[in-house]
């Protein structure tokens, strides 16, 4: 009965936890929306007066990025902003043939007279957060604006950014993601829901209130004393992103989140690259709680409230552990249940915690309804998108702990890019892309094992007990099966 009360201790705190994250995106999108229709008031700079008009810094961080380098390039040259306040700094750690693509596209952007400047390092060290910190060195700007190689800022990106910074505390301005291929494939459709709803709910429901935020690496614009004061980018976490942010944020910097600004960008077509990039964020997000933690909790000018969802926020990766905790033991709880009458209560109680979906349900419904618009046929969609991305989320569940564990316990791993396969339209092809990882890894084995374990669960609902069967988690175990199957079949045949 011992290794039952353990079982059954853990997968109680597992639901505890998932279900204070519920609570906790609730009160996000109760957040967002009292905060979305507000008038904005900001102060701004006027740009009719050319005095009032800052020095701006672009700086396009790249590596081995051979396909998209022309699309970046261009697309940068059309930025509109005075060309005797605008700087362009391509840094560039590449170790291929696209060092010299992207010389020849600086100097021909250079004849067009474009302040652009191709920047190389001898070493890749401290990664992306290395490269931005060499390049700040030489920057002209007051202000830095950073795009990654597969955004595609609308020219007229700095006028509707850079106004904002006239409020003085002001150290960041964040702008919400777009999706160039968004209806690409099923893992691309996934990936636009879990971001749309991260900067939608997440980012305006805490920045209305005042809590953190993070700069998300790309499509914002940091002021370049802010960067200073707040010690820099650092390169001892896999999402230095988050940690400048939090190190800003605690000196009491503010940020400014405009979801109306939309900056469009390319999601990754193939499991293989999204599986190597929510391996970093999730990474990323554990070793930043480990560092960030104790200074968030012992700093007497932040709120208890905003130290609370900051924490939560520092914990969205480890969701990913207590949602693979919960599934893997909950074949086990189905024959405890069935096995031990005298816990018929405690499973009573426990049936509450099917509020978290429902939570989740709600919240995400919001973010939908603001992307795709309102209506019962909307609703039908959004219903079917929702348990797509519900059970694939839960099929990347190992594959997240794993790089969870790993940022808890300070395991260190280099930067591991995103490959970029410059693709909007199914009649794009991706398969010739040389950075694509060939070989899937041992853990797709064991996601392959998961999938028929949970054909298992399926079976034990018609078994268990001597009343018929239990089919109450049938739902759950199906939707497990499913996406530890599609995870694992995808990232076997490397299919988009």
């Amino acid at each position: 009965m011992v290794l039952e009360y353990i079982i059954i201790a853990v997968y109680t705190i597992c639901l505890l936890l998932i279900f204070m994250y519920a609570l906790a995106q609730l009160n996000l999108l109760i957040n967002y929306l009292k905060y979305r229709n507000k008038e904005d008031n900001s102060p701004k700079f006027d740009f009719k007066n050319s005095e009032e008009i800052p020095y701006v810094t672009i700086q396009l961080p790249v590596y081995n990025e051979l396909y998209v380098m022309e699309r970046l390039l261009k697309n940068i040259a059309k930025i509109e902003y005075p060309l005797d306040k605008l700087e362009i700094q391509v840094l560039d750690d590449s170790t291929d043939e696209s060092i010299e693509v992207t010389a020849n596209l600086v100097k021909s952007i250079q004849k067009e007279g474009i302040d652009i400047q191709h920047i190389k390092r001898t070493n890749r060290q401290g990664f992306k957060a290395g490269a931005l910190k060499e390049g700040l060195t030489t920057a002209k700007g007051e202000f830095i604006a950073i795009f990654d190689a597969d955004f595609l800022p609308q020219k007229d990106w700095l006028y509707k950014t850079i106004p904002y910074f006239k409020n003085s505390e002001i150290g960041v301005v964040q702008t919400r993601w777009g999706h160039i291929n968004r209806n690409y494939s099923t893992l691309t459709r996934i990936q636009a829901f879990m971001l749309d709803a991260h900067f939608t709910l997440e980012q305006v429901g805490r920045n209305s209130k005042g809590h953190f935020i993070n700069f998300n690496g790309t499509a914002g614009v940091w002021r370049k004393e802010c960067i200073y004061d707040a010690g820099n980018w650092e390169g001892d976490t896999l999402t230095e992103d988050i940690d400048l942010s939090y190190r800003a944020q605690l000196k009491k910097w503010k940020f400014k989140y405009l979801e109306k600004v939309e900056t469009p960008a390319e999601l990754p077509v193939v499991i293989s690259a999204a599986r190597s990039q929510q391996f970093r964020w999730n990474k990323g997000g554990a070793e930043n709680f480990q560092k960030m933690t104790k200074r968030i909790i012992t700093n007497k000018n932040v709120s208890l409230k905003t130290k609370i969802h900051g924490l939560l926020h520092l914990l969205n990766s480890s969701m990913f552990t207590c949602i693979f905790l919960v599934a893997v033991l909950s074949i086990p709880m189905l024959y405890i249940k069935n096995e031990f009458a005298h816990l018929k209560y405690y499973f009573y109680v426990m049936s509450f915690f099917v509020i978290s979906s429902l939570i989740f349900f709600v919240c995400y419904w919001h973010m939908y309804k603001n992307t795709y618009g309102g209506g019962f046929k909307k609703f039908i969609k959004y219903i079917g998108a929702f348990l797509t991305f519900f059970s694939v989320a839960m099929g990347f569940s190992l594959h997240n702990t794993i790089a969870v564990l790993e940022g808890h316990f300070g395991k260190k791993s280099e930067f591991v890019r995103t490959p970029k396969f410059n693709i909007s339209t199914i009649k794009d092809s991706w398969k010739t892309n040389k950075y694509i990882k060939k070989k899937p890894s041992i853990h797709v084995i064991l996601e392959g094992l998961l999938a028929i374990y949970f054909v298992f669960g399926m079976y034990s609902a018609f078994v268990v007990g001597n009343q018929g069967g239990d089919f109450g988690l049938f739902p759950f175990h199906l939707m497990l099966f499913i996406g530890f199957s599609y995870v694992f079949f995808k990232s076997i045949f490397s299919k988009a």
